[in-house]
């Protein structure tokens, strides 16, 4: 703090003056993020800034280096040039001193530059004692390089104050370093805009925003990267659910997520198959970044709940067009991972084109996760060939998820061997999910002690769908007490699978009231089957409405049982129909029947045989025909017993009676009967009451009674 407060007395000396129009004139240009140059002849003009130490290209604007001031990057153009600065300089020439000190700087010739910075500075040139204060941290004299800084600073120069404030930072005295680095930037100095929103950031105080936005502005690339960086975070925040925690990639991005977290999850239920069982799959997919659905923003107080919610829409898709301009600016500038966020944004709106160019864009500079998205963008167009190659560039290069990629392209074409030796590369590259995706691998090829190997791995390292698909392991291995925990841990972790889970695990312990607990979480993550089951406890307890919420969410979802139970439940509401009035024209398909339509097409057999009793009311005899067929051909006696009615009265006897007899050897009475009474007509009285006995057998009730009395009648014919 030695050097706040001072700048005023230094002024007022006059020695180190703000302008002077022939010998020292400071440039006072907001172009140029750190000139505080002199100009002496109207043919002499500085070299530009430039950070001191830089070696070979860096992927980002240098924010911690002293810069070298100047007004252009072509101060000393030929020999020629040079010896007039230098003769000048001999002369006295204060401008000539300092130009020519800064162009020997640059080049790295300190020890040619430090007398004429020295010269130069003696005279009252602030851009000299700037450049004198670069030279001097070149050479490791960082204490009077600050010193010489502060003298220039004091004077105006906010390239000066810029590397003093940078010098106070790396030395922990924040305070003075803000004090500097605002000094710097409220002169304009882009690098100083930046270094003090860095601050500001690391403090985790205000304002950071506002500086970032004002270097960006002035065309510094990194910040414009780190302004959209905030911006996108922000849209984020706006999107997401109440209570959500944003899962990030490892790779830091906020992109469509390549690596996932696989599927390893439950077999759904239907009707009786409550064993919770591993339908994983290897993760090549792009799920799993994170949680989708938008967050509810309060309305104001009297403001129509829709029209805020579309406010809230507008307004992060705002912010995530100014997060894509910036990240535009910056990308063009040659910012490979803006170019590898914008190329996200892109996709995610759809525009995979331009997405594509700025994921090769940043890809061509090196960036294996840009190669990474180009490869996945590649794939989705069926140009697998070349998403390989992309895949491969960037395992090369380190990228787990790429190499996750491969190695589940390999899988599917039936290499396990080069694809577990990817699945390894991810691993070594610190991608978990190549240990869950080794363990799917051995647990398709029955090794299963190696599978419960790698999923222990990655659950330890808290992948949540290997700790679902380990306690599957454990539990179809009879280690239930071991696999709970596990599942427990995954469903705590967000896994949809693992409540799903643990909800059949309290089933089949008869806690109904837990299990319904963990199938109402899974289902709110949009599990269906666990849609399905909330929506058959909703309807034992009689809750019809609540039932027919989770029921048509798990029909949506493609649960055929649920289409079916939902079209029951709309039916069951039904008028009967009456008959259609002279001259009026047949109404169209209700709901119910749409769904149960649904359901048919996805193979419910139940189902069928509604949609083929349906057709059959109005008259059409032939769909209704096909879908009793298609039901019994796929084992549903009542489809059968329907079909050989349908068939009998077309005459078909012989055939309606094999069917007849495929549903009695299932257990359909009535079929039975039928078959009793043909075997009657046709003089068969012994096996009339064959089928008899197995009518009376089967049921229900009037069907007994008529099957016991024919039986009495064939008796007394048979003995008469």
């Amino acid at each position: 703090m030695e050097f706040m407060g001072d700048r005023a007395t230094l002024l007022k000396t006059g020695r180190f003056v703000q302008r002077n129009a022939v010998n020292a004139a400071d440039a006072t240009s907001s172009a140029a993020d750190s000139i505080a140059g002199t100009t002496a002849h109207p043919a002499m003009r500085h070299p530009a800034s430039l950070g001191a130490g830089h070696v070979g290209p860096v992927d980002h604007e240098d924010a911690n280096g002293p810069t070298v001031t100047a007004e252009s990057a072509d101060a000393v153009e030929s020999a020629e040039t040079e010896e007039r600065y230098r003769r000048a300089a001999a002369d006295g020439d204060t401008a000539a001193m300092s130009l020519l000190g800064a162009a020997l700087l640059r080049r790295g010739d300190l020890d040619g530059a430090e007398p004429h910075l020295r010269g130069a500075t003696a005279d009252g040139d602030r851009a000299a004692a700037n450049n004198l204060g670069v030279l001097l941290h070149q050479r490791g004299y960082a204490d009077e390089a600050a010193a010489w800084w502060r003298v220039a600073a004091v004077a105006g120069s906010a390239a000066a104050a810029h590397a003093l404030g940078r010098h106070f930072r790396e030395r922990g005295d924040e305070p003075a370093a803000e004090y500097w680095l605002r000094q710097s930037a409220e002169q304009g100095h882009a690098l100083g805009a930046y270094a003090l929103a860095d601050l500001l950031e690391h403090r985790g105080e205000k304002g950071a925003e506002r500086w970032l936005r004002s270097a960006a502005e002035q065309g510094h690339r990194e910040a414009a990267y780190r302004l959209a960086r905030a911006l996108e975070s922000r849209a984020a925040e706006e999107t997401r659910p109440a209570g959500a925690a944003e899962l990030m990639l490892g790779s830091g991005r906020a992109l469509p997520a390549r690596s996932g977290e696989g599927g390893a999850g439950a077999v759904a239920v239907h009707g009786g198959d409550r064993s919770p069982r591993d339908a994983g799959h290897h993760s090549a997919s792009r799920g799993g970044a994170r949680p989708a659905g938008q967050s509810a923003r309060p309305a104001d107080r009297g403001d129509d709940p829709d029209q805020a919610s579309s406010s809230a829409t507008n307004l992060v898709l705002t912010t995530l067009d100014e997060a894509a301009q910036w990240y535009r600016q910056a990308a063009a500038r040659g910012h490979r991972r803006a170019a590898l966020h914008l190329g996200s944004i892109l996709e995610r709106r759809g525009e995979l084109k331009e997405a594509g160019r700025w994921y090769l864009s940043a890809a061509k500079d090196g960036e294996a996760r840009a190669a990474c998205a180009l490869a996945f963008l590649l794939r989705d167009a069926g140009d697998e060939e070349s998403a390989a190659v992309w895949w491969l560039r960037a395992a090369q290069d380190g990228d787990g998820n790429a190499a996750n990629a491969l190695g589940a392209l390999h899988a599917a074409r039936g290499e396990p061997q080069t694809a577990e030796r990817w699945y390894r590369a991810a691993l070594t590259a610190g991608d978990v999910n190549g240990a869950y995706n080794l363990g799917l691998l051995c647990a398709a090829q029955d090794r299963i002690a190696q599978a419960e190997q790698w999923y222990r791995q990655a659950a330890y390292a808290g992948h949540r769908e290997a700790a679902n698909a380990l306690a599957v392991l454990l539990l179809q291995a009879g280690d239930l007490v071991g696999a709970e925990p596990w599942f427990s841990k995954a469903a705590e972790a967000g896994s949809v699978d693992a409540a799903f889970n643990l909800g059949i695990l309290y089933v089949g312990r008869d806690d109904d009231r837990t299990a319904l607990t963990w199938y109402e979480r899974a289902a709110a993550a949009g599990h269906t089957e666990a849609a399905l089951q909330v929506g058959i406890a909703l309807l034992r307890d009689g809750d019809e409405l609540a039932a027919e919420r989770h029921l048509r969410c798990a029909a949506g979802g493609g649960s055929a049982e649920a289409a079916f139970r939902l079209a029951t439940l709309l039916d069951a509401r039904q008028p009967p129909p009456g008959a259609p009035a002279l001259g009026e024209s047949l109404a169209g398909k209700t709901e119910c029947e749409e769904w149960y339509e649904r359901a048919a097409e996805q193979g419910h057999r139940r189902a069928q045989v509604r949609v083929g009793m349906l057709a059959a009311a109005r008259g059409d005899m032939t769909d209704a025909a096909r879908w009793y067929r298609e039901a019994a051909s796929a084992g549903s006696r009542n489809g059968a017993f329907n079909l050989g009615l349908l068939l009998a009265r077309e005459g078909n006897e012989r055939e309606a009676a094999l069917w007849w007899t495929r549903a009695a050897r299932a257990g359909h009475g009535r079929a039975a009967l039928r078959l009793a009474l043909l075997a009657a007509r046709r003089g068969e009285l012994s096996e009339g009451q064959r089928w008899c006995a197995r009518a009376v057998e089967l049921g229900p009730a009037e069907v007994a009674e008529r099957a016991a009395r024919l039986r009495e009648a064939l008796h007394q014919e048979l003995t008469a």
